[in-house]
Parts: structure tokens; sequence; C-alpha cells
């Protein structure tokens, strides 16, 4: 998945008292976001980092800006592994790499799934942008599977958003059962290699990693 750009330079000038408050709030914000989704309160950030609303607004002007400091080195690697699925000679070890790494930092950061689902430009271009580079990314990759013999024929791009929904509920619901993770991970990887045993599955959803709308 392309990254989105950073709008919040590094300040290494920061005092360290405003580095410290910088890192609270970051600290707070994956807490609160775990807990209560990235739409939660500014001011529960705030609240839980121990600074006020105004040093939190002075630090990230934005709910889009603090979402993306707080998964800044999730969506890294995110986008790093994304771009060697793509590279991967071998397409279904590409996408199987992709589905475990994005289901790992679902495990490790329960607040990631829905960043890594939405994207945060805030320019009106740069989102639509973003978007479409994401979905000819990813139908990229489920074509060479699928051309490669590897990856079921009738498995569509918009399957992944119902595996990371899925797999997000969960680690959501068992956060510290990691081997219950892996095991979901593991059967849902076999169901989807191509293979004279799979019957054909019902119509494919409307779900996109746009995020969870229908899509006309």
């Amino acid at each position: 998945m392309p990254a989105a750009p950073s709008r919040i330079p590094a300040r290494p000038d920061l005092r360290a008292d405003a580095r410290r408050n910088q890192e609270r709030l970051l600290v707070a914000a994956r807490a609160v976001f775990a807990e209560r989704g990235i739409d939660a309160p500014m001011a529960t950030v705030a609240r839980r980092a121990g600074v006020g609303v105004a040093t939190l607004y002075r630090r990230f002007p934005n709910r889009d800006a603090l979402v993306r400091a707080a998964f800044a080195q999730q969506m890294k690697t995110c986008t790093r592994v994304f771009a060697e699925a793509l590279a991967d000679p071998d397409p279904w070890r590409g996408f199987r790499r992709l589905v475990e790494a994005v289901c790992e930092l679902q495990r490790e950061e329960r607040g990631f799934p829905a960043a890594f689902l939405a994207a945060f430009p805030d320019d009106a271009a740069a989102h639509v942008e973003l978007r479409g580079s994401a979905d000819r990314g990813l139908a990229e990759l489920v074509c060479r599977a699928q051309a490669a013999g590897a990856l079921r024929p009738d498995f569509r791009p918009s399957d992944l958003a119902v595996v990371f929904l899925a797999h997000g509920g969960l680690v959501t619901a068992a956060p510290a059962d990691g081997a219950a993770s892996r095991r979901l991970v593991a059967y849902l990887l076999q169901s989807f290699r191509a293979g004279a045993a799979n019957e054909p599955l019902p119509a494919p959803s409307a779900l996109s990693l746009r995020g969870f709308p229908p899509t006309a």
C-alpha cells in the first residue's frame, strides 16, 4: 500500500519536555484508538497523555496528522511489504507474505486495522490518487497469483477486506492469543489456494480497502 505523505516533519529542535509530551501523545493515541477506534475524541487522547488539548493541537493540527504519526512505523512496514509482494517472482509467496504481514501488524497494534484501511492525506486529490494506487496494486497482486495458478480463480481483491475484518475481530476479542491468530491466517490462506477441492464461492462482497461501507 503506498505510503501517505508525512505532513509533520521531524523536529530535532524540540525541547526535552516537548519531545516527552509528543511521545506521550503518540502512546496515548495508539491506546485510545485501539480501545475506541480512530474516531475517538481528540480530548480523550490528550487526557490519556496527561496534557492539555491545546498542547495536542500544537503538535498535531488535526486527527489525520495524529493518526499518521501514531502509526507511522506500521504504515512504513506495510508499504515495504506491499512493494516486496509485488516484486516477488513467486506471486503466491508475495500474496501470502502480504496477508501474513498485515495480520501480524493487527496482532501487534490493535488500533492499526482502521489506520491501514483508511487513507490520511489532507488533500482530496491526493486521497483519490492514494486509493487508486492501492486498489491497482492489490488487483495486480491477485491477478498475478491467479495467472500463476496458485490463487483460486474466484478470489477477488475485496476478499482481502473481509480477511482483515475477520482477523481484526479475532485479535480484538482475544488480543493475547497469538496462536489463534496464526491458525486462522493459515486456514484462510489454505482456503485461497487453487485446487480441485475448492467449491465455488458465493458472490463477492462490496467491501474494499477504501473502508467498510459498501461501494457503488
